[in-house]
């Protein structure tokens, strides 16, 4: 992160489209990068030109775009989860929770004590919960979504896997729904994207089904005692959560086919 804000803008004079991988250009308020992300952005008017580079969300301005910023693994697999729903009356926006886990090379191949194997093998651990980078990320999206603010917790884990990721999202009902009328109304708003799968009822998101493709993987219930609904998302989080959604991206910009050279499935068993 901060690399693209000096290389970004000389590639644009040059009239090269770009898709940026790191967080520099996906928050729009740089007063929010600079909290989160402790330096202040050197670009900051390029920020209203960055489209967010969620095709299910935002796919007509990616189209179009000249700078797109790639999102988050994290942010990927929640905003898919809870799109859906943010944008309806019949749920409380103020009692989000996220209990989301990722493969080791989320954190990056840079050397650290706690990505070591003797660290992480055999053993789940949370980390940065409640401060985590991709959070305001994803309030910002849910909030463009919900035409109001919308704040989560999020809580991260890292699990003994090379890659994958799996987020399980809580979020309450305002009145009783069943998990049919739920998969249902899911299966309505991703009935045209090619990298969505909804899951059937009684199954759920796992990390094997989506490993090494640029699937996501969405299952639902609704926990009836509490009336709640609990959102299971499964992504590839270095395909869907990076490089492939980059290249589903580049597709779009580029005005050919959004499935070239993604229309693979996983590689589990």
């Amino acid at each position: 992160h901060t690399t693209s804000m000096e290389k970004v803008p000389d590639f644009l004079k040059g009239g090269t489209k770009v898709i940026d991988l790191s967080a520099d250009y996906r928050l729009k308020d740089p007063a929010v990068f600079k909290e989160w992300y402790s330096v202040p952005h050197q670009q900051p008017a390029l920020l209203k030109d960055a489209v967010y580079g969620l095709p299910e969300i935002h796919r007509e301005k990616i189209k179009s775009a000249r700078l797109v910023a790639n999102p988050g693994c994290y942010p990927t697999s929640i905003t898919l989860a809870l799109a859906p729903v943010v944008t309806e009356d019949w749920v409380d926006l103020s009692s989000i929770i996220v209990d989301s886990k990722s493969g080791i090379s989320g954190a990056g191949r840079k050397a650290s004590l706690n990505t070591l194997f003797s660290e992480v093998n055999e053993g789940v651990s949370a980390y940065n919960i409640a401060v985590h980078r991709h959070t305001p990320e994803i309030e910002q999206e849910l909030s463009a979504l919900a035409k109001t603010n919308v704040q989560i917790s999020f809580s991260p884990h890292l699990v003994p896997m090379t890659r994958g990721m799996l987020s399980t999202v809580y979020i309450n009902l305002k009145h009783d729904k069943s998990v049919e009328n739920l998969i249902e109304h899911f299966q309505k708003f991703y009935a045209e994207e090619p990298f969505v799968r909804i899951l059937p009822l009684g199954e759920y998101a796992n990390s094997h089904f989506t490993l090494s493709s640029n699937f996501c993987d969405i299952g639902v219930q609704v926990d009836k005692r509490n009336r709640r609904a609990i959102i299971t998302s499964a992504i590839d989080n270095l395909i869907k959560g990076a490089s492939g959604q980059a290249v589903q991206n580049m597709n779009l910009m580029l005005g050919i086919s959004e499935t070239t050279g993604l229309n693979f499935p996983g590689i589990f068993p």
